[in-house]
């Protein structure tokens, strides 16, 4: 069964092991806690992704964000962000949602679902019409995946198109 679940303490050991591995980009997807130690994961990341969903600590320039393990049964096969408002920078780059799957299970449908599940939430969390979202023009399957989702492209540049759902 596939579910989304907030990061929490209680599945620290498979959280480290994901976000560690994961690369730190891909896709556009970006992950600065690639590598960390398993202490530096317990103390600094993941506490910060906790007070980050909350809107505790947020540094400079950032909004609130939550970090959603996409669980498939007993495993997380993937990491779904939805940054709760925009500020200039995300309403003109990466928008509400970011998303990867693990190289591993890709192709299996996990983004499409882990994406719907997603809009979900998004629609109660944030206060735009649109949830808005990017995708590098090099990434047609993530497009693809936005597009079964409801997505429309609303403009491009030369590498990226910028989607949006409307709520």
């Amino acid at each position: 069964m596939l579910y989304l679940k907030q990061a929490n303490m209680d599945d620290i050991e498979k959280e480290y092991e994901y976000i560690t591995t994961l690369p730190r980009d891909e896709n556009g997807f970006t992950n600065p806690n690639h590598g960390v130690s398993r202490q530096e994961f317990e103390d600094v990341v993941l506490p910060r992704y906790i007070n980050k969903s909350k809107g505790i600590d947020l540094p400079e320039g950032h909004v609130a964000c939550t970090e959603y393990f996409l669980w498939d049964d007993d495993k997380i096969v993937g990491l779904f962000r939805i940054r709760h408002e925009l500020n200039d920078f995300l309403r003109n780059n990466a928008g509400h949602i970011g998303y990867g799957i693990k190289k591993e299970y890709r192709g299996r449908g996990y983004a499409t679902e882990g994406l719907r599940l997603t809009v979900e939430k998004a629609r109660t969390i944030i206060k735009e019409d649109e949830i808005y979202m990017s995708v590098n023009k090099n990434n047609p399957a993530s497009l693809a995946v936005q597009l079964k989702n409801g997505a429309y492209i609303h403009h491009e540049d030369d590498a990226k198109f910028y989607t949006r759902i409307k709520k």
